[in-house]
């Protein structure tokens, strides 16, 4: 567990943008882009290229300590972590991605205190790679004590040339009402964001609650936008409404503004996508109410048609003698 946690402190804030990263003391090393024909002052490394091509670049690792540094270098997949932030596999992982299509000439590297090297690897795309964007990164990595993994790596984005299908869905869509029976309640809905195209998208998400035929609507509080989720990625998201009076059919809706962001950094948007859901909430206040009202009028009824047949009973008739 310690290992993993390690691993998962360093790797990170690398991961989620920048192109210098620099740890702690236990990590006596830093990591940055490559100066060429790419750039000189790269956050990350980003590329747009045909399947079965393939490109050069280099990584750069500097020791910062005292003594000499052996690093592993490897490359990895990348996946959204749960609490949202970007990720990379671990060596053992296998990756069927970007972190299978980078190459480097040795799985380790040697850094003199003081020094730093740059480190080349290819990336070379597969022939029947899938269009869209694919996302991984390069590690270098030092373990220390036998279980714990320190990492430093830089992303890689790739978009493989083609038709480029960005889409999202929000499915599993719930509604739970639950509060006094004599007034106001809670109500919360759950969902499930699924990125079903083949591009990096985040959402904007946003929640409504609405009684019978639409009357009474109340917005939940603004949501955070989701982390960028990967093709084929999902994310779990909740609204919770205060005070939401129970109005016997309760509708809850659901609806996700599409973000994308491009390679330049600019992000634009695409057309909503909504889902609904619906609850009974029983207005018991009410309810009694009314139950109270008809057994009174019962009461009155039956009272009524009682007076009426004594009103109603014939004189006896009597005999001649």
């Amino acid at each position: 567990m310690r290992g993993a946690l390690a691993t998962l402190l360093v790797a990170l804030g690398v991961i989620a943008g920048s192109g210098t990263a620099v740890a702690d003391d236990n990590v006596p090393w830093s990591v940055s882009t490559a100066a060429n024909g790419f750039g000189s002052d790269r956050q990350n490394y980003s590329y747009t290229i045909n399947p079965g091509d393939q490109v050069a670049d280099g990584l750069v690792v500097a020791n910062n300590g005292k003594t000499p540094l052996g690093l592993a270098v490897y490359a990895a997949d990348g996946f959204t972590a749960g609490d949202g932030r970007l990720d990379l596999l671990t060596k053992d992982a296998k990756s069927t991605g970007v972190g299978a299509w980078v190459h480097t000439p040795n799985e380790a590297v040697t850094v003199q205190p003081g020094q730093s090297l740059q480190v080349p690897f290819i990336l070379a795309v597969p022939a029947d790679a899938a269009p869209g964007d694919h996302l991984g990164g390069i590690v270098t990595s030092l373990t220390q004590g036998g279980d714990v993994d320190h990492r430093l790596a830089i992303r890689i984005r790739v978009r493989v040339s083609g038709e480029l299908k960005p889409s999202m869905s929000v499915d599993d869509v719930k509604l739970r009402y639950s509060g006094n029976p004599f007034g106001k309640g809670d109500a919360t809905v759950t969902y499930t964001i699924h990125n079903t195209g083949n591009a990096i998208l985040a959402a904007r998400p946003s929640t409504s609650l609405n009684g019978l035929f639409g009357t009474g609507r109340v917005d939940a509080a603004k949501a955070d936008d989701t982390p960028q989720l990967l093709p084929g990625e999902s994310w779990k998201g909740t609204a919770t409404v205060h005070g939401v009076r129970p109005v016997v059919r309760l509708t809850g809706k659901v609806t996700l503004l599409p973000l994308q962001t491009d390679a330049a950094g600019s992000t634009g948007t695409l057309d909503d996508v909504t889902a609904t859901t619906h609850a009974w909430t029983i207005p018991w206040l009410v309810l009694l109410v009314l139950i109270a009202l008809c057994a009174v009028a019962a009461v009155l009824v039956v009272r009524r048609r009682g007076r009426s047949r004594a009103s109603v009973v014939p004189e006896r008739e009597t005999a001649d003698v």
